[in-house]
């Protein structure tokens, strides 16, 4: 509802990684029927928040305290409440907003939308798109990615800290299981379509509620940030 749904892009996954193959098609009607929410597990209802949390470091800190606020007051058990209406007409109008500028994905503007996304598909890829949904492969994604941030954009680390601490409060994974091969995350980042040219495009974030496609980040950067998780 609040990220796949909008923007008109019908990727499809392959055995090379996510995404690789589709083409860009508006839908004629989009239409977000929050009693769906009401028939999926917790499991599944928390790893949307990924995407969520993620539009909030990119773009709105102050829906990243509203979160906070909202995990308190038990919005993730009352799918039908009125917050949670408005908290994803809140993410339509984020992500459109940034489709809107960039369809086509070629200013670099969309880019932002792939925050958490480098190393969270990795992650898929390397679970065979079991071991984790997609919510929860980007959630371990955002966190590399504040390593990473934390590193080469001069993200304070408490604000690090706080992301994480964020994501855990939805039931979202911030570490990998001891014997999850991590050898496979590095060996499927090269797959990822945001490698153009042997360039690395890497969203960072200095600060929550602003983010870039930096210049600066390695593969090395990116070893390391797996290497933490």
């Amino acid at each position: 509802m609040v990220d796949s749904s909008i923007g008109g892009k019908t990727g499809v996954d392959t055995r090379d990684g996510k995404n690789l193959i589709g083409a860009f098609r508006q839908p004629s009607l989009v239409i977000d029927d929050l009693d769906v929410l009401k028939t999926l597990r917790r499991r599944q209802f928390n790893q949307g928040f990924a995407e969520i949390i993620k539009h909030a470091i990119i773009t709105d800190p102050k829906m990243f305290e509203q979160l906070k606020v909202a995990h308190a007051s038990g919005l993730r058990c009352a799918s039908e409440t009125l917050a949670l209406r408005r908290l994803i007409r809140r993410n339509i109008e984020i992500k459109s907003r940034i489709v809107a500028k960039d369809e086509r994905d070629q200013t670099g503007q969309r880019a932002l939308l792939n925050f958490g996304h480098t190393v969270g598909h990795a992650i898929e890829r390397a679970g065979n798109y079991r071991k984790f949904l997609h919510g929860e492969a980007v959630s371990l994604g955002i966190v590399a990615a504040c390593a990473i941030s934390v590193k080469k954009a001069g993200l304070p680390p408490d604000q690090g800290a706080a992301i994480a601490d964020l994501l855990r409060s939805f039931g979202l994974p911030t570490r990998l299981p001891h014997k999850f091969p991590r050898k496979k995350i590095l060996d499927a980042l090269k797959f990822d379509k945001k490698f153009e040219g042997g360039k690395v495009r890497f969203v960072v974030t200095p600060r929550i509620g602003t983010a870039y496609l930096a210049d600066n980040v390695t593969v090395d950067d990116m070893h390391e940030a797996v290497d933490a998780l």
